[in-house]
């Protein structure tokens, strides 16, 4: 448990870095705890792209203090949001030991107490020059559709938390049948037979749903049931809506829990397939909240917020905010605003009760996601100018790519190869200094180029 009174007077990552000394120094514990998962640290795999590489091993809790220095210092973009994250998770990446100092006692501490500062400079003025980063890097297309207030945004975590001009439109909003998607999210169906207090096996895809409600009296209720995750991306819209009609009937916007875990990161990422085939059970654990929605005839749906890494902020609107059994039950449209996430990683988890959701289902004609081109190259890119490039297929060239700049360079000839982790492209720019080498990175989002530039795509 997260002792939130303890050390509230830390507010500045000197304060913070000076702290971790002194547990260093004096709690054996916490010596002990770091010291064994540095000696547990794994062999990061082989295709772990350079941007997001970090080797713990051997490391000193001066390494430790530099770290999270430079973390605080680092402003994240739109295509390196994760990259710290996953720094970080390298520490307990299949490290049980890691695992067990990020997650319990002084070692979670620290933790929530990182994610507080952290908090304090995305909460304030320091970080507006980072708005302006991430208003171009999504373009003027996007932005146009969130309200901007008079003056300009006055922090990054109320651009995060942006608001929609126009709402999303909800579909059938009169059929209390059809439930809606909670965020703009990649979704997965979790499990189909979901258990109450069963002791999870790390292999299956199993909640302990009596956890992720906080030991909730309505918990039972989920017994068989289903559940399906809303993973939502840096780049996205970051507010949540309900998924069904109805009343809610308890919430609770603050269940206390982990900040920082996920002990298979790159798993969870999973090459742009997000959350597919990952073990949620982890979650259960994690800093959430959770609003308990009763409906006219398909009984209990539960939204279950979660908040990871970074700032794991989970807010519900005032309505919401802590609802008990014994209130009066607070009415809810369906596709109406919950609350929202700050910056870092967040998710939604929806559960419903026994036989009453058995799968996802789209009905024809509807959007059930994006396509990428076969060849990870062909597409619309940036680079750091912020000149557009254009990589197609060559008609002219059989088997080759063609590249072509905005500002009317180009074409040039280049070769990819998918086959190889990560895929490389190799084009001859006739124009410049001849042959240039790049290979994917982040998932696919960046081409990262041998002579030190970068493109990312549109």
């Amino acid at each position: 448990m997260i002792d939130t009174e303890a050390n509230t007077t830390i507010t500045t990552i000197e304060e913070f870095i000076a702290q971790i000394k002194q547990w260093y120094a004096n709690d054996a514990t916490f010596k002990a705890g770091f010291n064994q998962a540095i000696a547990g640290v794994q062999t990061m795999p082989s295709e772990t792209s350079p941007s997001v590489k970090h080797d713990w091993k051997n490391k000193t809790i001066a390494d430790l203090c530099d770290f999270f220095n430079q973390w605080y210092v680092w402003n994240p973009e739109v295509e390196t949001g994760l990259e710290y994250i996953q720094r970080f998770s390298w520490l307990y990446y299949e490290n049980p030991k890691g695992l067990e100092f990020v997650t319990t006692g002084t070692g979670l501490q620290m933790t929530f107490l990182f994610v507080e500062v952290n908090a304090g400079k995305m909460n304030s003025a320091v970080s507006i020059p980072l708005v302006k980063t991430w208003q171009d890097a999504l373009g003027k297309t996007v932005m146009d559709e969130y309200v901007i207030p008079t003056g300009g945004y006055t922090s990054f975590n109320e651009f995060f938390s942006r608001e929609l001009k126009v709402p999303r439109p909800v579909s059938n909003p009169s059929d209390d049948s059809v439930v809606v998607s909670s965020a703009d999210a990649i979704v997965n169906m979790i499990d189909d037979n979901l258990s109450i207090t069963t002791p999870i096996d790390v292999k299956t895809q199993q909640l302990n749903v009596l956890e992720l409600l906080a030991n909730s009296d309505l918990a039972v209720k989920f017994e068989g049931g289903s559940a399906v995750s809303c993973i939502l991306m840096p780049n996205v819209y970051h507010r949540y809506h309900s998924p069904v009609a109805g009343k809610v009937v308890e919430s609770n916007q603050d269940v206390a829990g982990e900040y920082f875990g996920i002990k298979d990161f790159p798993k969870l990422i999973n090459g742009g397939n997000v959350g597919y085939g990952y073990d949620y059970s982890v979650f259960e654990h994690f800093r959430r909240g959770y609003a308990i929605i009763e409906t006219e005839e398909y009984g209990l749906v539960a939204m279950i917020p979660v908040g990871l890494n970074t700032i794991s902020s989970v807010i519900f609107n005032d309505p919401f905010q802590d609802i008990k059994l014994t209130d009066t039950p607070v009415a809810i449209a369906k596709g109406e605003e919950i609350g929202y996430f700050q910056y870092g990683g967040s998710m939604n988890i929806l559960l419903f009760e026994n036989g009453v959701f058995p799968s996802v289902r789209i009905p024809q004609g509807q959007i059930i996601g994006t396509m990428a081109p076969k060849n990870p190259f062909v597409g619309t890119w940036k680079d750091l100018n912020g000149t557009i490039i254009t990589v197609a297929l060559s008609s002219t060239h059989p088997g080759s790519l063609a590249v072509n700049y905005g500002n009317g360079r180009g074409p040039f000839i280049g070769i990819s190869d998918s086959t190889i982790t990560p895929p490389a492209i190799e084009v001859n720019f006739t124009d410049d200094d001849g042959i240039k080498t790049g290979v994917t990175a982040e998932y696919g989002v960046e081409i990262n180029w041998n002579n030190g530039t970068k493109w990312v795509r549109q």
